[in-house]
């Protein structure tokens, strides 16, 4: 997203939407909505929004898979998969260089990528192993994306999102 939150929390004219913290999850929410919810008890409170991401015992935040149609619209940097290596993506494993159709200009090492496919289906997002630049010298079996999320968690770990 990087310069662009102010638009992320602006995203239709007419509503204008905040961040919030509840217990340890970020939540993406409406402000009307989130006015009306403060006559709940917090204890009370399970969901607020859409959940855009939590932080680990150790205070480190970490995107979640939710996520995903929001970050995707204001992704900078992005990469296609061939149709042949989404299921494997799906499955939880990494984007290799024989894996990738396309990936977007100037993408700098360690950057934050939303992954698609090439029907423009966002399927994950990850963390850019490679250059853009240095994406065209590789071997075919070398690492391009590392992979973090991907929507196929949503049967692999069902009991533990949300």
């Amino acid at each position: 997203v990087g310069k662009d939150v102010e638009a992320f929390l602006r995203k239709r004219e007419k509503e204008s939407y905040c961040f919030r913290l509840q217990k340890n999850k970020i939540y993406y929410i409406r402000e009307n909505i989130m006015r009306k919810s403060t006559n709940i008890s917090r204890d009370k409170l399970v969901s607020l929004g859409t959940q855009i991401g939590k932080f680990t015992h150790s205070g480190k935040f970490r995107l979640t898979i939710t996520c995903l149609e929001l970050i995707s619209e204001f992704a900078k940097n992005k990469v296609w998969l061939k149709s042949s290596a989404e299921m494997s993506y799906l499955y939880g494993n990494n984007v290799l260089k024989s894996s990738m159709a396309r990936i977007t200009e100037g993408t700098p090492v360690n950057a934050g990528v939303v992954v698609y496919s090439m029907s423009d289906v966002p399927l994950g997002f990850g963390v850019s192993a490679r250059a853009t630049e240095d994406c065209r010298r590789l071997d075919p079996h070398s690492i391009v994306v590392l992979h973090q999320a991907d929507i196929g968690e949503y049967l692999r770990n069902e009991n533990e999102i949300g």
